[in-house]
Order: C-alpha cells, then sequence, then structure tokens
C-alpha cells in the first residue's frame, strides 16, 4: 500500500503519484488515468470503461458482419 498526500497545483488538489505506482500502472506524464467507483472505494486504473464499452459493440457489429468487411477492404 501507498501513502499518498493531497497537495495544492494551482487552485486545485491533486495526488502526487510515485514513480513505482507510475510504472505499475503502465503510464507517464501526459497520459491519461480513470477513477472509478467501486463498492468498497475507488479505484485508480489507466482502463477507460466507456471506451472498453464502444469497442464491445464494435466487435459484436465486425463479428456480425465479417463478410462484409472482408468485401469491403479489398
Amino acid at each position: 500500500m501507498l501513502k499518498l498526500k493531497l497537495t495544492t497545483i494551482g487552485s486545485s488538489v491533486g495526488v502526487i503519484l510515485p514513480k513505482e505506482a507510475l510504472a505499475r500502472l503502465k503510464v507517464d506524464k501526459g497520459d491519461s488515468i480513470f477513477l472509478t467507483e467501486e463498492k468498497d472505494g475507488f479505484r485508480v486504473t489507466p482502463f477507460d470503461p466507456v471506451f472498453e464499452k464502444t469497442m464491445e459493440s464494435a466487435r459484436k457489429v465486425m463479428k456480425r458482419r465479417r463478410n462484409a468487411l472482408r468485401e469491403l477492404a479489398k
């Protein structure tokens, strides 16, 4: 477990993530991370749940229309 300290950043409050947390999340300066609420607290992740839901829908369409997409790719 890592203890994080809240700090003032401009007129906002932010959290500085230590290098080891960035390495484990596989993110770097400029990347986006997401804070999602769970039953027992919050979760910080580089995983975008909205994007994944969109991709899931796209995969279903691509699977259903596989032949048409192959013809369009020619």
